[in-house]
């Protein structure tokens, strides 16, 4: 049942989903800057799970919009049939699950996009007044992936971006564990996530020594370069559980100097990085944010 009569004396809002392979983050406000209620769930089963958010949101309908910031791969373009739905995934039982599917009954437009394109959204505008028209957002944690914002637009092209599938150069001598991606072995995910570093180590980053964070580092910051020369953002924003690690984005921006070797003569590449390649200003917020964002883009484009 469609859930969009207005309530007498209720103003219409904004629904947001941070989608997590953890946790999901739920929540509804007026704007992206005005959150009236929020509530973290658990990420179990998809009928579980999305019984749980509907029934959070269901007490704040009906909204203008509703924005989806999906862990992936998920379908972000909106002319696919399969829009919001999550693609092939390794997470058991989610392969299919669709967010815009599960949210119709609400009779509002839905915004998905990947959940590091919404974060990279939210640190993109906090920025503003800073000079950054275009930032990249990495987050390295159970997953790692990178989301890019130029203009105030998250890009994407046939699909979102897969950057922590890449392949980095890999010294066997220093680092001989061969990666743990079930489908690209020592890509970057493969070698520098969260379970990745458990799996070698058999202990969390900031358990390990001065050696260990160097070898992610050395890896990081190859992504950074890529980053760099790919995309040209004006800041890149290192987020998730492993950046945690006492020492590690000093070692990344260092690596990343290293690596350039002077090659772009760009100003904000100048000096330690350390304003270049920052910690998120938003913190545990940056993904509902950006969820709130996505929904009132969709709202606006309603209107427009």
């Amino acid at each position: 049942m469609a859930l969009r009569r207005r309530r007498r004396g209720k103003t219409l809002m904004l629904g947001a989903i941070e989608a997590g392979g953890t946790k999901m983050v739920v929540a509804v406000a007026r704007d992206a800057d005005t959150i009236l209620a929020r509530q973290e769930l658990p990420t179990t089963a998809p009928a579980e799970t999305f019984a749980a958010i509907i029934d959070f949101l269901a007490r704040h309908a009906p909204f203008e919009a509703i924005g989806v910031a999906s862990f992936g791969p998920v379908e972000v373009n909106p002319t696919s049939p399969n829009y919001g739905t999550i693609l092939k995934t390794p997470k058991p039982h989610w392969s299919g699950a669709s967010f815009a599917d599960a949210l119709k009954r609400f009779a509002c437009p839905v915004a998905v996009d990947s959940d590091v394109n919404g974060a990279a959204l939210a640190e993109w505008r906090a920025a503003q007044g800073e000079g950054v028209r275009n930032l990249a957002y990495a987050t390295v944690g159970t997953g790692i992936g990178v989301g890019v914002v130029r203009g105030g637009k998250t890009l994407a092209g046939m699909h979102h971006f897969e950057m922590g599938h890449f392949r980095p150069a890999r010294d066997a001598g220093r680092d001989p564990f061969e990666g743990s991606c079930p489908f690209h072995g020592a890509c970057l995910e493969g070698l520098a996530s969260g379970p990745a570093i458990i799996r070698r180590w058999g202990k969390p980053l900031s358990d390990c020594g001065p050696e260990a964070v160097a070898i992610i580092a050395n890896y990081l910051g190859q992504m950074c370069v890529t980053i760099i020369l790919a995309h040209m953002p004006d800041r890149i924003m290192l987020g998730g559980g492993v950046m945690k690690t006492s020492g590690l984005i000093e070692a990344v921006r260092a690596e990343t100097r290293a690596l350039l070797n002077g090659y772009i003569g760009a100003k904000r590449l100048e000096g330690d990085l350390s304003d270049y390649i920052a910690r998120p200003t938003l913190g545990d917020n940056a993904g509902v944010t950006g969820a709130l964002l996505l929904a009132q883009g969709a709202h606006q484009a309603k209107g427009s």
